[in-house]
């Protein structure tokens, strides 16, 4: 009991103040409202401000440190929350300044401890957790974005593209399991990467992975300004964007847990309508519906299977990344998980099956219901335009009057559970640069309850770049924003692998067996390769598709006269390569064609100028420069080197799981299950 609680025997009178029932110590008084109201506003504020008893980090190098020059602890001492007031006693002992080890020296072992000992608030469950998982990343990318994809490539390099990336997420996600359940510490893969790659590599993950839902967040709020006019299109973005932008804030000041029941909410949504959608698709191309009839593989035949050949192969590559980004959500909220050696497990295996059959089965279906030449996905203004969604074309197609409005609905959700967990991996990974020294202070201030709240409030502001949305250039603005974010996810998964394959190394280095492990990747250290191969082969082919694009089509003008014609049953081509002009293709450039097979008319614009071919290149590739930029700035200053296997620290923030105990109790339990339930509980 605290001393300011303790009560003092001496002070109570022995008959008139005694302690026996019926004693004005045992019955209450009549209680003061107004104290309970000021008591109550009183609490709220100060849920606000930090708790000055707890601290993670102290000001200078830490025991065991390069510079514990006093010898006060070794590298694996042991050192926790609780062993802040042995730190605190060293500083009468210490010169209170950091001249002494100069301002170009990182810390690596006190960033260990940082990330390892967070006062973020531990309150996510296993269903947390697994709709964290599957809701992240169930959004706009499914959703609008899979149109731009079933344009470029045509429905056969969508599946393969798509089971490509399924494949690499697999393997990145098990390792990244590995790793959580092993040490849940905040900032998680960037501060894996500080750890067991570079702190350089380390710093340029954390800020590109903060920069990537930084920017997303008002990227989903334009977006869901967008979606709402479907509807009516009239009406002020601006308004939306306020609406919007205020609930995920508040949302998020709910604390993690308000973010975790959110997002469990969203996720039941958007499961559904996928389900629903699957359900209504097969429907639909079986002939349920009389206005195309039975569909089958029509148009796998016609327009055709593939478009563009093997570069639209590639150039869905990146846009199937960008679909699956956030399901490595559920690795940063391992530090807030309330039991993650047993809720991440079930999480990290069930998430692949559950987001591959969600991608592979809706997105075969969308191949089978929508052509790739279809108008609306030509004449799409952004990724963000919801208009342009396959889902909603299908179902449009099929002439229903209400479902489409439904399924606009769901998209406007699936944004807003984005834009909330851009908020939430924005927030904590700053809070954990912040923790490691490789962010301003400031913006690791953690409150009471376990809330970041500068670096939620620094998300929020950056969250006002939504007020663009009424710009007449928005489309430029959304394309500018998701370059930043475009690439992030790949540097995030491939150092994620990378991670996973050196910390494997060094553990067998230092005579450790798998079996002192809580959970172990299912694809090993193989899939991690396979992983880290994977996301360089995106990089690559992102590189040629950006310096050598494939020409854009569009719808043709309206006022384009076929010659009578039927757009069903239209089949043309004129073209003239002749830069010096004259006929169809008079003008500057020349290169005009219009063709269209089955289908509406179409054209391909002039070809691009070089100004227009650099400007369409960075918006794809932006985000190497960034990281480049972030990691050589921070090698220049810190002069960091490489971390030998030999030096890495695999103890501090590693959870004690008594593993021998563990291990036997879940033996013992797994005799008693069926042979179903044991393939079931291998798989998910």
């Amino acid at each position: 009991m605290p001393p300011d609680r303790g009560i003092e025997m001496s002070t109570v009178g022995i008959k008139e103040d005694s302690f026996t029932q019926g004693s004005s110590w045992s019955v209450p008084g009549e209680p003061s409202y107004d104290d309970q109201r000021e008591s109550a506003l009183r609490r709220w504020f100060d849920s606000f401000k930090r708790d000055p008893h707890r601290r993670v980090l102290p000001k200078y190098p830490v025991p065991g440190s390069v510079h514990d020059e006093n010898g006060l602890g070794g590298r694996n001492s042991g050192f926790s929350v609780g062993g802040i007031e042995e730190l605190e006693s060293m500083r009468s002992s210490r010169d209170h300044s950091d001249h002494n080890y100069g301002p170009h020296y990182f810390d690596l072992h006190a960033a260990n401890i940082s990330t390892a000992n967070t006062m973020l608030a531990r309150e996510l469950r296993g269903r947390h957790l697994q709709m964290i998982a599957i809701g992240g990343s169930i959004g706009t990318g499914l959703f609008v974005a899979s149109g731009k994809s079933l344009n470029l490539g045509g429905p056969a390099s969508l599946l393969i593209a798509y089971g490509f990336i399924g494949v690499m997420l697999y393997c990145t996600i098990q390792a990244l399991g590995e790793l959580a359940v092993t040490f849940p510490v905040a900032g998680s893969f960037s501060a894996y990467s500080t750890r067991f790659l570079d702190p350089a590599w380390g710093f340029a993950m954390g800020w590109n992975y903060a920069l990537q839902w930084l920017v997303v967040l008002p990227l989903e709020i334009i977006a869901a300004s967008i979606t709402v006019g479907y509807w009516n299109s009239n009406m002020h973005r601006a308004l939306f964007v306020t609406i919007f932008l205020i609930t995920i804030v508040v949302i998020n000041l709910f604390g993690v847990k308000g973010y975790g029941e959110a997002e469990f909410m969203f996720a039941i949504v958007k499961i559904t309508a996928v389900i629903g959608f699957i359900l209504l698709g097969i429907v639909i191309n079986i002939g349920g519906f009389p206005n195309d009839g039975y569909i089958g593989s029509r148009y796998w035949t016609s327009p055709g299977a593939f478009h563009n050949g093997f570069k639209g192969l590639c150039s869905v590559f990146v846009s199937a990344a960008f679909a699956f980004t956030g399901t490595e959500l559920v690795g940063l909220a391992a530090a807030e998980a309330v039991n993650p050696r047993k809720s991440l497990p079930t999480a990290i295996k069930q998430v692949f099956w559950r987001i591959t059959l969600f991608y592979i089965v809706s997105l075969t279906l969308i191949g089978l219901l929508v052509p790739y030449n279809h108008p609306e996905l030509l004449g799409a203004k952004s990724m963000a335009d919801a208009g342009a969604s396959p889902f909603v074309i299908a179902i449009e197609s099929a002439g229903i009057d209400v479902l489409p409005g439904v399924m606009n609905s769901v998209i406007l959700v699936a944004v807003l559970s984005v834009g909330n967990s851009a908020v939430f991996g924005s927030s904590r990974t700053l809070a954990a640069l912040a923790d490691q020294r490789q962010a301003p202070k400031i913006l690791g201030y953690v409150d009471r309850r376990g809330r970041p709240l500068v670096a939620i409030g620094v998300a929020s502001l950056v969250g006002l770049l939504g007020y663009l949305a009424d710009l007449e250039q928005q489309s430029d603005v959304l394309n500018w924003l998701l370059a930043v974010s475009g690439l992030s996810s790949i540097f995030t998964w491939g150092s994620i692998c990378l991670c996973h394959i050196r910390f494997r190394k060094a553990w067998a280095a230092k005579g450790r067996t798998l079996n002192q492990l809580a959970f172990r990747s299912q694809a090993g250290i193989l899939g991690s390769y396979v992983g880290l191969i994977f996301n360089f082969v995106v990089l690559v082919a992102q590189f040629w598709t950006a310096a050598w694009p494939i020409p854009k089509m569009m719808p043709a003008h309206p006022d384009f006269d076929a010659g009578g014609a039927s757009s069903s049953s239209l089949s043309l081509s004129v073209t003239n390569t002749d830069n010096t002009g004259g006929g169809a293709g008079d003008g500057a450039g020349g290169g005009f064609g219009i063709t269209a097979i089955d289908g509406p008319p179409i054209y391909y614009p002039p070809e691009p100028t070089p100004q227009e071919t650099v400007t369409g290149f960075f918006l794809q590739y932006l985000c190497v420069p960034i990281v480049a930029a972030f990691y050589l700035g921070h090698k220049l200053w810190f002069r960091t080197k490489v971390v030998k296997i030999e030096d890495m620290d695999l103890d501090t923030g590693r959870r004690d799981f008594n593993l021998p105990i563990l291990v036997q109790q879940e033996s013992d339990e797994r005799k008693g299950w069926p042979l179903w339930k044991r393939g079931y509980k291998f798989f998910c």
